[in-house]
């Protein structure tokens, strides 16, 4: 779609976490998440072996996703998450159509 994008740049607040994809000049992050390691809803399912831990693990995961979301938001950013299980041409629209919104002046 011609948009210009950097891929896993450091989440401000805490260098140990990453986007997927950044549109740094308008302060956009995009996450695509698994369904299985981010408990989707939809299509997330939990191993029968060892489920205690693996509910640990998933729910950690989706505590951390909330909290870099909360710490781009604090520096400025939106944040979109793309579920894999989504369409990428949607995604890719709904991507355009938020970094075109925040490209416009206020």
């Amino acid at each position: 779609m011609g948009l210009r994008y950097r891929v896993q740049v450091h989440v401000p607040g805490n260098r140990r976490r990453r986007m997927d994809i950044a549109f740094t000049k308008v302060k956009v992050a995009v996450f695509v998440d698994g369904c299985f390691w981010h408990g989707c809803l939809a299509h997330g399912t939990r191993p029968t072996t060892n489920r205690e831990w693996w509910d640990w693990k998933i729910e950690g995961n989706k505590a951390r996703d909330e909290d870099t979301n909360r710490l781009l938001a604090e520096h400025g950013w939106e944040v979109i998450r793309v579920w894999e299980h989504e369409s990428a041409v949607d995604a890719a629209v709904r991507v355009r159509q938020v970094v075109e919104a925040r490209r416009r002046p206020s």
